[in-house]
């Protein structure tokens, strides 16, 4: 216990460097991966290439590639920002491309006949989208996207080789300090345990209240 109380502000400081990041990139990731499974089933084709171009390149990026690309790469294009900031897009960008194909299947669960009717009822591409089939769609992808982020969560460890304050980077100054590793790190375990257990249970009261009963 020693290791936890006597380094308790380092710990909460990490803690809540990476509840911050999981937060903010979880709503860039839900943000750009509803506009990315819209693009994707846009009748437009080049909104279609872009969301799946999107996708393809993301989801096969390693999300360690991606941090460089983002936080080393962007600057030297005149793009300065907190790194906190950039690891928080790289996280968001990574994770949305997760979040739009669990939306797609979603999407692909909704009975045709329900955009038929939306549109003989002379509402647009985007009303039906939004009004009538991703509601349905979400109801019945919301267990993985609360799996993927929890998923987000573990991989903003990440940010800590980056100079980003996070829950995992604690072990550096700790191993410094002179403490046992193995307390250093259960005390890191479970910190990640309670913020993906938290992140596990919102989305079960989500499921209950509004999933698709089985």
């Amino acid at each position: 216990m020693d290791v936890l109380t006597e380094n308790f502000a380092l710990y909460g400081k990490g803690f809540l460097g990476t509840v911050e990041l999981t937060v903010y990139a979880s709503l860039v990731a839900l943000a750009l991966g509803f506009l990315m499974a819209s693009f994707r089933v846009a009748p437009v084709g080049s909104f279609r290439l872009f969301g799946t171009v999107w996708v393809a390149v993301l989801r096969n990026t390693p999300l360690t590639l991606l941090f460089f690309a983002v936080l080393l790469g962007l600057p030297r294009f005149g793009l300065v920002l907190p790194f906190q900031l950039f690891a928080v897009l790289a996280l968001g960008c990574y994770t949305s491309a997760f979040i739009c194909e669990a939306l797609r299947s979603g999407i692909n669960t909704v009975p045709k006949g329900q955009g038929e009717a939306a549109r003989s009822l002379g509402m647009t591409f985007g009303q039906t989208l939004g009004a009538v089939v991703l509601p349905q769609a979400f109801r019945s992808v919301i267990p993985p996207i609360g799996s993927t982020l929890i998923a987000l969560a573990k991989n903003s460890a990440i940010a800590g080789a980056f100079s980003v304050t996070e829950l995992l980077g604690t072990y550096k100054t700790l191993s410094e300090l002179g403490y046992s590793i193995i307390w250093t790190f259960l005390w890191i375990a479970v910190g990640y345990l309670i913020i993906t257990l938290s992140i596990s249970a919102l989305f079960n009261v989500l499921e209950k209240r509004y999933g698709v009963a089985r």
